[in-house]
């Protein structure tokens, strides 16, 4: 199938090579609300793809002069990917936009002959109004400006992660993540991802719909945000169980919550959180729902249209950088692109100073065997009740009519005296009945 291109408009660009003003291009992008995608190796005038030579150089050659040449600091606000398009390699630079506007050519400096804006499908000089404008409205607690509240910080983890990720680390390891300030002190973003400090996510599980019954508290923090990532992930993987359906022709499965939607909303909401307040994300299992929330609500300049939009805007830079380089966060915008594929808008709440992501339980799903565990009704403590038993052995039967009495206690964890004694119960009331001898019979669901 043929690629077929978008118009060049507000959020696109083609180019056949790297042109000499090509960061002028970029600052327009990330002074523009909505960001913006550069293909190179596609002809602007006729659409036909001539591809990129030399793909890795001109990669680096990207990246180093968005960089070096534009300013403030852009690591973590661009993303280089290798696509190919009708059977030909091009790359797409795909541009945020930021969140510390203007942006400017670092050799111009802040005025209207360094800084551009996006205005339709071409970029113009920004006037003098609309450089005081944006400057006016730039975020002052972004985690580069932030001092950190101590500084004999260590960084063994995020060093582990990097040389897992095969990445070179040199003496100036920490000062290219932007982890360090003009005055050599460590910011904030260096504590948040120190081997210590006194930053935790929660995890709380209820056994209802409400906080009345609080039945765990966990904690995940303390240490390197990605290593705190990585627990809570680790933990809602083991929360994220499987429930059943039976239909007539077939028996459904379903996760509590979609796998990929559910890491991406926590990935989002550690990346995205404000922590100039030290309010770090929290994540709450009901009986019924996931909630999610993170605190800051959406970034300034970035509205409800463009969220859904799925236009990136990362309220902290440093951050998005590494959880893309460590491999936690893939090509910008497209966490919030895979939640909205298995999820609707309603699952958004946006406060004054919250954001909350709410995934509701799969309605008519039940977990199978009488899950110790619970199940989407509410019972999360683990007691598990008659109709529990009843409906675990019934699936279980649906599943293999020819499961043996042992079997079915070994499938559902149910002694096997309570199994005989359910199934005789089932038979007595017509639900089940066996149709042929003990050994080489089955069962059959009425």
């Amino acid at each position: 199938m043929a690629f077929i291109f978008p118009e060049e408009r507000s959020r696109i660009e083609y180019k056949s090579q790297v042109p000499d003003n090509f960061e002028e291009t970029v600052i327009a992008f990330l002074n523009y609300s909505e960001g913006g995608e550069i293909y190179i190796g596609i002809d602007d005038k006729t659409k036909t793809v001539r591809g990129v030579k030399e793909l890795d150089l001109v990669q680096r050659q990207i990246t180093d002069r968005i960089k070096n040449n534009i300013q403030p600091q852009t690591l973590g606000l661009f993303d280089i990917v290798v696509e190919k398009i009708d059977g030909t390699e091009v790359i797409k630079v795909v541009v945020s936009s930021g969140i510390e506007k203007p942006y400017y050519l670092r050799r111009k400096g802040m005025s209207p002959e360094g800084c551009f804006i996006r205005v339709g499908s071409s970029k113009q000089h920004m006037t003098k109004e609309q450089i005081v404008a944006a400057f006016a409205k730039r975020v002052p607690n972004s985690l580069s400006s932030m001092r950190s509240p101590r500084q004999n910080l260590t960084f063994k983890q995020l060093e582990i992660y990097y040389s897992e990720q095969k990445l070179a680390l040199n003496d100036e390891f920490l000062a290219s993540l932007d982890l360090i300030n003009e005055d050599g002190k460590f910011n904030y973003a260096a504590y948040l991802l120190a081997d210590e400090n006194g930053v935790s996510i929660k995890v709380a599980k209820y056994s209802g719909t409400t906080k009345v019954d609080l039945i765990e508290n966990e904690e995940y923090g303390y240490r390197c945000l990605i290593t705190a990532a990585n627990r809570v992930l680790d933990k809602l993987k083991a929360e994220n169980r499987t429930f059943t359906k039976v239909t007539p022709t077939k028996r459904l499965e379903r996760k509590m919550v979609d796998e990929l939607a559910l890491k991406e909303a926590v990935i989002n909401a550690i990346v995205h959180t404000d922590y100039s307040r030290e309010v770090p994300p929290v994540v709450e299992i009901f009986s019924d729902r996931l909630t999610i929330t993170s605190y800051g609500g959406l970034p300034s300049g970035l509205s409800r249209e463009n969220f859904f939009k799925c236009r990136s805007m990362p309220r902290n830079r440093e951050l998005m950088r590494i959880f893309h380089d460590v491999d936690l966060v893939e090509q910008l915008g497209s966490g919030m692109s895979r939640i909205m594929e298995a999820y609707d808008q309603s699952i958004f709440t946006f406060e004054d100073h919250f954001l909350i992501v709410t995934f509701p339980f799969a309605e008519g799903f039940t977990l199978p065997y009488g899950n110790v565990n619970g199940n989407v009704s509410g019972n999360v403590n683990g007691n598990v009740n008659e109709d529990e038993t009843e409906d675990a052995i019934l699936n279980c039967v649906r599943e293999n009519p020819k499961y043996t009495l042992g079997k079915i206690s070994e499938k559902t964890g149910i002694s096997k005296r309570t199994v005989s004694r359910q199934m005789k119960a089932l038979q007595e009331a017509g639900i089940i009945k066996r149709v042929g001898s003990p050994k080489t019979g089955y069962w059959e669901v009425l």
